[in-house]
């Protein structure tokens, strides 16, 4: 078998060096794709069936997989903000010069930093209430698992315990690092809620 310089696992690309940048190009140009076909039909579909098409055909590409954007680097995640930026231009026939937020803000959708934080919390949420896999489930841990925790402040709380690693680029990449700084950045009486729609609901 001969070597290849990037591989398929679970519709991720990983290149020889473990990093996305093959997958994420991949998805930028998908994305483009599919919103060049989209805008050759713009003006025959209803509004409606646009914020359908648009979710559906785009979005989810920039979603898929998402915690694995843990620890990239702002290069790549702007590259998948540019898609999110096109579409949102393409919703509302805006030109390129237009400001972006106030677009994103009426779709009520996150930027790329935002949206990878969130799908970390909700992995994590998932994680403590027992309906995620097991093999990420099993990654995570409350401060108040740990013995040696029982009298600090942080015991009182639903933190999660952040793993040590010797080396930061790496640690930051893995999803029970990555995943303990996102639910731990979040609010405690967010962290609190016990059921799944009124902790998506804040």
């Amino acid at each position: 078998m001969q070597p290849v310089s990037a591989v398929h696992d679970l519709g991720i690309m990983l290149d020889a060096e473990v990093t996305i940048s093959k997958h994420i190009s991949a998805v930028v140009k998908a994305s483009f794709a599919a919103l060049r076909q989209i805008r050759s039909v713009r003006r025959s579909i209803p509004r409606r069936a646009l914020l359908t098409l648009i979710p559906a055909l785009v979005v989810s590409k920039v979603d898929y997989c998402n915690s694995v954007l843990a620890g990239m680097s702002d290069t790549l995640l702007r590259r998948l903000q540019s898609v999110l930026n096109a579409a949102a231009w393409l919703v509302f026939l805006a030109r390129r010069s237009e400001h972006i937020t106030p677009l994103l803000r009426e779709l009520y959708w996150l930027r790329v930093p935002e949206r990878k934080k969130f799908w970390l919390c909700v992995l994590a949420f998932r994680c403590l209430h027992g309906t995620a896999p097991w093999y990420l489930t099993e990654t995570l841990h409350l401060t108040t698992s740990r013995s040696s925790c029982s009298r600090l402040r942080s015991a009182d709380t639903s933190t999660l315990i952040v793993p040590a690693m010797r080396r930061r680029s790496l640690r930051d990449c893995t999803f029970p690092v990555a995943a303990a700084y996102a639910w731990n950045s979040l609010p405690s009486f967010v962290r609190d809620k016990q059921s799944w729609r009124t902790f998506d609901s804040n």
